[in-house]
């Protein structure tokens, strides 16, 4: 344990563990602190890598239903749970074995404990094994992340209400499963749920499911998983929750449900999963010892190059606000170093983060939406290509889908991409890059895709742009 470091990194998640590697590779030297036995926080460990793993298997078994429509018919698959765990578990232990071999390669002090302040140039470690130490440090960076959110006056100590990292851990198949939140976690996990065979309910209190996304986008998806859950509880509200050896009793607000007929006063259900977003973990003792600013709603305050209001003492990732997102930690754990390392101007502002909820279909989305152009009052002109007109997404049998540009009206410049069908998430990138690189509609269209595959789309919603796609008619209006 060295007594003293240039660079004392937080958190060993996809922001922290990113700083800290970038932070070695420009020749700094490094500490990072993290309970786990490896670097990769709950992305790695309890998030994105698990619940991705999962995702994959309920591809496996909607491709396989699916399958028949194309004359190909598939026994109704028998599910090992504890294959499928140690699957699971086994990805997630490759990942962070990784990364711990390259902390090492990068000759990194990787220490394994929780961390505190003293002071704004010193840390207090409690070491997992026992034991404490002091490590004094030129600058520290923190990306302590975030935990799921409760539910006020209502989250109960019950095996069977369960959060993301508990349904995660795949205790068993419930029968029958309550989503008490209808945004990408819920969504995503519930999808994982439905495919294996429980019975689920999705209730959401607002009058659609992922808030905040491209209505025209979710509605797509929104068909999709009406038909794979029993029921979807929109303007819905959970008004209690009491567990017994058996079941959890579930109490709804009817009046709150905009007229739905089919919702109840209470329902039992095997097990609930509460997904109802995260918070950030900005409680870091002796966080109040320095000049560093939390806001009101528990975000750590800090400005473009992520330097907080005590000049030794960065933050990054979830713990500094939304959206919360592992690419988002990562981009501004090297805006961080940058600015400790001393290169001038160094500032976190991208035009577009892309944003991905992996279920079936897929959505993507980044840079201005619709939505936040109507919200800013924002003229723009949307130019949509859908996939029934698409060669690839028919053969695939996936026509459920469609890509959209949002475009500046005159200048047709990219201002945001939103993607909705199979595989959205490896499409977007293209989407980011046309946003950053202040690509217009012309320059879209006139690069030349492979034919015949999804990305294509993008290039016809182009076209759409100004009137002349080849696979749908869309004249562009005067």
């Amino acid at each position: 344990m060295p007594v003293s470091t240039q660079v004392a990194v937080i958190g060993a998640g996809p922001g922290g563990y990113a700083a800290a590697f970038y932070a070695a590779d420009r020749g700094l030297k490094v500490a990072l602190v993290d309970p786990e036995a490896n670097p990769g926080g709950v992305c790695l460990y309890r998030g994105c890598i698990p619940s991705k793993a999962l995702l994959h298997v309920a591809d496996v078994i909607n491709e396989s239903q699916h399958a028949k429509d194309f004359g190909l018919t598939f026994e109704p698959p028998r599910i090992d749970l504890d294959k499928l765990r140690s699957f699971k578990n086994g990805v997630v232990s490759q990942l962070t074995g990784g990364t711990g071999q390259i902390a090492k390669l990068r000759k990194i002090e990787y220490v394994q404990g929780r961390a505190g302040f003293r002071d704004a140039r010193t840390l207090d470690i409690q070491r997992e094994g026992g034991g404490r130490d002091t490590l004094s440090f030129e600058h520290a960076i923190v990306a302590t992340g975030s935990r799921p959110s409760k539910i006020p006056g209502l989250s109960i100590d019950s095996p069977r209400v369960m959060d993301s990292t508990g349904a995660l851990d795949l205790p068993d198949v419930p029968k029958s499963l309550l989503v008490v939140g209808g945004g990408y976690i819920g969504l995503e996990l519930g999808s994982v749920y439905a495919a294996l065979g429980s019975r689920v309910t999705v209730v959401e209190m607002t009058g659609g499911l992922l808030p905040g996304a491209d209505r025209d986008l979710v509605n797509i998806l929104a068909k999709r998983i009406e038909k794979i859950c029993e029921a979807v509880l929109l303007n819905t509200k959970v008004v209690g929750i009491k567990a017994a050896k058996e079941a959890v009793t579930v109490a709804f607000d009817p009046s709150t449900s905009a007229g739905q007929a089919e919702v109840p006063k209470q329902k039992s259900f095997d097990r609930v999963l509460i997904s109802i977003g995260r918070r950030p973990n900005s409680q870091v003792p002796g966080l109040d010892r320095t000049k560093v600013q939390v806001d009101k709603r528990g975000f750590i305050v800090v400005d473009e190059s992520r330097r907080t209001a005590e000049p030794t003492i960065y933050a990054i990732g979830d713990v500094v606000g939304e959206p919360m997102l592992a690419h988002k930690a990562s981009h501004e754990g090297r805006t961080a170093v940058d600015a400790i390392a001393g290169d001038r101007h160094v500032a976190f502002e991208p035009l577009a983060i892309p944003a991905v909820v992996f279920t079936d279909p897929e959505i993507a989305w980044c840079g201005l939406t619709e939505t936040d152009a109507e919200k800013q009052g924002r003229k723009v002109s949307i130019a949509r290509f859908p996939w029934a007109a698409s060669g690839r997404a028919i053969t695939l049998g996936r026509t459920d889908g469609v890509t959209k540009l949002v475009l500046h009206p005159e200048s047709g410049r990219v201002l945001g991409v939103g993607i909705c069908g199979s595989g959205a998430g490896e499409l977007i990138s293209e989407g980011v890059l046309a946003v950053e690189m202040g690509a217009n509609a012309k320059d879209v269209a006139l690069t030349i895709h492979p034919h015949p595959t999804l990305s294509e789309t993008v290039m016809e919603a182009a076209e759409v742009f100004f009137g002349h796609a080849t696979h749908v008619y869309r004249p562009k209006r005067a």
